[in-house]
């Protein structure tokens, strides 16, 4: 791992996976606010199947309230955004200020839309926020093992969450192959078990989501 200490590449993985985890799942909450409101009272319910979070909430508004903006609430988007942002100030010097700045302005923004009447409108600047962080850390982190592993960390989370989603196969397919080459990049201690079993889910005729899912989170020797 040259430079890169065990402790850095844990945040460094860890900062890649929460800042996925909170700009898809928050794409899935706006697209889903409206339907909420108007028709689909039930939506929530099957959200926290799917994530596999324990189903808190008491109605559908205590859910859009809670589930967004809650930071008592482990699982909230709020939480972890969080987690992506303690990640990063620890890592300040390695990822730099203003690649750390974009994921503060996204905390900013989600407080700004826990207050606000629209919180939709605001939310569309965290998703902006995170998708600035992205092309900060290409434009900015010359360190390529540095950017491999938060890549490596931002494609495991985003195949972990398709996989979740039951989301179409073509499309965890494309996720899958995207991350095999940010596994060598980050150089972190893969286990070649695991990933030879989740290519197995991968390559056959039809995905078997939970089998797939159980290999991916084998995927690192930890």
């Amino acid at each position: 791992m040259g430079a890169i200490t065990v402790d850095k590449a844990d945040h460094l993985y860890w900062l890649g996976r929460y800042s996925e985890r909170v700009y898809t799942t928050l794409k899935l909450y706006c697209d889903g606010y409206d339907s909420m409101l108007d028709a689909d009272e039930e939506f929530y319910k099957a959200l926290c199947v799917m994530l596999d979070i324990p189903n808190i909430y008491t109605s559908r508004e205590d859910f859009l309230q809670r589930y967004g903006y809650d930071r008592q609430d482990c699982n909230s988007i709020i939480s972890n955004l969080t987690r992506a942002y303690d990640n990063a100030i620890v890592m300040r010097d390695e990822i730099g200020t203003e690649t750390l700045g974009y994921i503060q302005m996204a905390v900013y923004s989600m407080d700004a839309a826990a207050a606000s009447d629209a919180p939709v409108i605001l939310l569309q600047k965290v998703v902006d926020h995170l998708l600035a962080f992205w092309g900060c850390v290409d434009d900015q982190i010359d360190g390529y093992c540095i950017r491999g592993i938060m890549k490596f960390g931002k494609r495991v989370e985003r195949l972990d969450l398709y996989l979740r989603f039951h989301m179409d196969p073509h499309e965890v397919r494309r996720i899958y192959h995207r991350m095999i080459p940010r596994a060598r990049e980050s150089q972190l201690p893969i286990n070649q078990a695991s990933m030879d079993a989740l290519e197995g889910y991968m390559s056959a005729p039809e995905i078997d989501y939970d089998g797939a899912l159980g290999a991916l989170m084998g995927i690192l020797n930890v």
